[in-house]
């Protein structure tokens, strides 16, 4: 086993900084507050501010440079000096004592005295927020270049690698501030408000994050979009004066006092169809919310009432974008269960509900972009499941119809076949034509 000789193992390894050395070489070059100071040293030390560090290596350096002018007074004048004005009083005090000259404080090097303001602006902070509801918070800052660089470039001239981020650092005692003050709790995950301050202009945005809230709903009726939808007839006069985006959203952002809302649905059916059973889940996000304590059975009431029938809500809850995630994802995956009234052109025989029943039970769908969504959607093959089908005969051409599919199945088009873009299909495997198809959703299962 080879042996480093002493001396080579000395050469290889860099000596610690000395505290109080480097940081009265610091304060020779450059004025640095108590704050400033000690964030040079921020990771060294347990239950300490930033403030309690440089306050405490002052202190320190102003009992040593006592101690040595006791024994010498010229000798350490200039360091009592470049102490007194790096904003410590008792070094000043000390100073005007031995020599009977008045040093002048000097300006922060890095924040220029930054700190001194922290205070005003935790106060234009609380006032902003205080008719905001929320229970946590996080706050950010923008710090200019220069700072930074100020910061970076006195650490590589002294050799320091035991600081924080001036970003860090404002941070953490402007959220102290506002936790203290306001006894609400910071969360750096997933924070109700977030406050980002320019702390050298004062300037301060406050970032309200999103009020989700879950939901399912029952559509009583036909011809009532999901989505805002403002058709007109030939007349010019609106078709579809609401929907069930409004109907349910808009009741939820008054009472939130939000900016604007969003619907997100798992799925949609179409204008003509009901949504019936336990009803589609939904989403609504309201952007900007004032309020966040909200009565949400008292707004399922209010909901149902202004709805006058079209609409019924239930299940009304909190939720969070996770979730919204999860819900477009399963809206793909998710069984549903409809039941359509289907009137074809010619009779329906006994053998054809056999052929249906034979033949299109447990089957996979190939399914190309119907022609009456393809202004909105890309044209291609879709594969979609059919798990099970049911057929009850209602006249000698009317059939009821219950299927149980994967979610995303164009349900019309599987019943008429969309001029063959549809294979196989009902309407092609019993060889008639399909006049009219009554639509409900009956079931959608997770």
């Amino acid at each position: 086993m080879r042996v480093q000789s002493t001396d080579r193992m000395m050469n290889s390894m860099e000596m610690p900084v000395n505290i109080v050395d480097t940081s009265m070489k610091i304060l020779k070059k450059y004025p640095l507050c108590s704050r400033c100071l000690g964030r040079q040293y921020a990771l060294l030390g347990k239950q300490l501010s930033n403030l309690e560090r440089g306050e405490a290596i002052k202190t320190v350096l102003l009992m040593e440079i006592h101690n040595k002018l006791m024994r010498n007074s010229d000798a350490y004048r200039e360091e009592l000096k470049a102490l007194a004005r790096s904003q410590f009083k008792r070094a000043q005090i000390l100073y005007e004592n031995l020599y009977g000259e008045k040093i002048s404080e000097e300006k922060c090097y890095i924040c220029s005295n930054l700190w001194e303001k922290l205070d005003i602006i935790a106060e234009k902070v609380i006032n902003l927020i205080e008719n905001i509801e929320f229970n946590t918070f996080l706050v950010g800052c923008r710090i200019p270049v220069e700072i930074i660089e100020k910061e970076d470039n006195l650490r590589a001239e002294f050799k320091l690698e035991y600081g924080e981020s001036f970003k860090n650092n404002f941070n953490r005692e402007l959220g102290r501030l506002i936790r203290d003050k306001l006894n609400k709790e910071v969360d750096f995950q997933k924070p109700e408000i977030t406050i980002i301050v320019e702390p050298f202009t004062e300037k301060v945005e406050i970032v309200i994050s999103p009020l989700f809230i879950y939901g399912r709903y029952r559509k009583l009726v036909r011809g009532l979009p999901q989505t805002r939808y403002r058709k007109h007839d030939k007349l010019g006069r609106v078709v579809y004066n609401t929907s069930i985006e409004e109907i349910i959203g808009e009741p939820l952002l008054e009472a939130a006092h939000g900016e604007e809302f969003k619907f997100h649905g798992a799925g949609r059916e179409d204008i003509d169809v009901r949504m019936l059973g336990n009803g589609r889940p939904f989403i609504v996000e309201i952007k900007r919310p004032k309020k966040r304590n909200l009565d949400l059975k008292k707004l399922e009431e209010v909901i149902n009432e202004k709805a006058n029938g079209l609409v019924e809500v239930t299940g009304l809850r909190y939720s969070n974008r996770h979730e919204v995630r999860e819900l477009k994802k399963m809206a793909e995956i998710s069984k549903k269960i409809y039941r359509a009234i289907v009137e074809f052109e010619k009779a329906v025989s006994d053998e054809d509900i056999e052929k249906i029943l034979r033949e299109l039970n447990d089957i996979t769908v190939l399914q190309r972009t119907p022609f009456r969504v393809l202004h909105r959607r890309k044209d291609k093959v879709r594969r979609k499941r059919v798990y099970d089908i049911k057929v009850r005969k209602l006249g000698d051409n009317v059939l009821e119809i219950i299927l149980t599919c994967q979610g995303g199945l164009y349900i019309k088009e599987f019943i008429h076949g969309d001029e063959g873009r549809t294979n196989p299909n009902i309407a092609d495997i019993i060889n008639n034509t399909v006049t009219k198809i009554e639509l409900d959703v009956l079931d959608i299962i997770y």
